[in-house]
């Protein structure tokens, strides 16, 4: 793994952690009318701090592009992880709340996981791979998955409804990732004919949209600690699927990298979990929603 490649990550990281952070503040203001429509966004852009939020989102999108242009997505999504972290350290900044024992546990668990799963893994790239059939096997899946999460988020009661759209919105994340790398793998051996000519860069154009408003519907639906959490922990497991699955990507088999390569995504998810859940995070509306239009602010 490069420097470049990490700084673009770690970067990438910051500038969606923060954005994450402004754009649910303006998103749990939003009518409930509006939950998983185009209108929201409409809505949404009449609020100074959720396009804040959403230009930091940009940044981090563009610096996320350049990494994966320059190193495997199974190296680049575990970093993107991070995002986390940032946000808890804006939202601590807000609330003024101590990490204490459970945010030290998740922020070392979180660190530490990328950590096991890069060393253990050793991720590196390979040939794509060129049977169709697996291409849309695991996108169908990825894809598929994520329409019954949010038919199940559309049907459930409120309170699942956040985790559900953000697990929704992370999946469709992963796939995105692993598409914007497969678009710069054709825009460098082809140029620019053979990009537009393809279906990749649509993909990813289409995927970003659906996935934005997911996440802006998860939003408004509940707090953030409901939210981000399953949002982080589901993008780098889908953009890790799709990396092995179709882009070539590999990693150890052996025995002792697998379990390592298992603890480190299993530490990942925990520490996760645990700074998603930690005070520090805004809490959001409890018990009820405000649904009177939004104000500019």
């Amino acid at each position: 793994m490069s420097v470049l490649v990490l700084v673009l990550s770690v970067g990438a990281a910051c500038c969606l952690g923060f954005g994450f952070v402004l754009q649910q503040a303006a998103a749990r203001r939003a009518p409930m009318s509006d939950f998983l429509s185009p209108r929201l966004l409409l809505d949404l852009m009449r609020v100074r701090s959720w396009l804040a939020g959403i230009g930091l989102m940009v940044c981090g999108m563009v610096l996320g592009a350049l990494a994966l242009g320059r190193g495997e997505v199974s190296v680049v999504e575990p970093l993107l992880a991070t995002n986390l972290l940032f946000a808890m350290a804006l939202s601590r900044r807000r609330t003024r709340q101590p990490l204490g024992r459970q945010g030290w546990a998740g922020l070392w668990l979180l660190a530490g996981g990328v950590a096991a799963f890069l060393l253990a893994g050793e991720p590196r790239g390979g040939d794509p791979v060129t049977d169709p059939l697996r291409h849309w096997v695991v996108i169908g899946g990825v894809v598929g998955l994520a329409l019954l999460l949010t038919a199940a988020a559309r049907h459930s009661r409120i309170g699942a409804a956040p985790a559900l759209l953000a697990v929704a919105a992370g999946l469709l994340y992963g796939l995105q990732d692993a598409l914007t790398r497969a678009s710069g793998e054709r825009l460098t051996e082809g140029g620019w004919d053979a990009l537009v000519t393809a279906w990749q860069p649509y993909g990813v154009l289409v995927l970003g949209v659906t996935g934005l408003i997911l996440v802006q519907s998860a939003f408004e639906t509940g707090p953030l600690r409901m939210s981000l959490p399953a949002l982080t922990a589901a993008q780098p497991l889908a953009g890790i699927a799709c990396g092995i699955g179709f882009l070539g990507d590999r990693v150890r088999t052996d025995t002792g990298a697998l379990a390592w390569e298992a603890a480190g995504l299993a530490a990942i998810v925990t520490g996760i979990v645990l700074l998603g859940l930690h005070p520090a995070m805004p809490a959001g509306p409890v018990g009820g929603r405000r649904t009177k239009d939004l104000q500019p602010r």
